[in-house]
């Protein structure tokens, strides 16, 4: 069972970011950020699932552009992080830290079950207030490298 902590998804004084991307909440984003996940991790070769972590990162990235909210002009930000031998991966939004949470759909809601895939699939998940000011979620794949393995050149 995931872990469901608040934690800053990535914060200045943790690891660097191996990769990310910046994204318009519009729906289009989210193939986006599936094509170019796949497309960035890549070289990487990753020895955990990239469907499933395909399939996280859509769910975050629909559930940053359904319930982010700003006054002014806004993005979603995308981030992946190599935690040792783990796999983090941060979407940030500027809606409410409080918002987030598991939910318990009634079989005929066609909505509320994205952090409940999420829960099921990583091996943890977070939320928290973003460094970037709003909210921050993000799952971990543990295992995701190997201890020898080194990106492609």
């Amino acid at each position: 069972m995931a872990d469901a902590r608040d934690e800053s998804g990535g914060a200045a004084d943790g690891p660097p970011p191996i990769g990310g991307m910046t994204l318009y909440p519009v729906p289009e984003s989210v193939a986006r950020a599936r094509r170019w996940f796949r497309k960035f991790t890549a070289p990487y070769n990753l020895a955990c699932s990239i469907d499933d972590c395909v399939l996280m990162l859509s769910e975050l990235v629909t559930n940053a552009i359904l319930y982010g909210e700003a006054e002014e002009a806004w993005r979603v930000r995308v981030e992946w992080t190599r935690v040792g031998e783990a796999l983090r991966v941060a979407v940030h939004n500027p809606g409410f830290p409080a918002d987030v949470r598991l939910r318990s759909p009634d079989a005929n809601d066609a909505h509320g079950r994205g952090l409940i895939l999420v829960d099921a699939l990583a091996d943890s998940w977070s939320a928290g207030p973003s460094r970037f000011g709003g909210t921050v979620v993000s799952f971990q794949v543990d295992q995701a490298w190997k201890p020898w393995d080194r990106p492609a050149k």
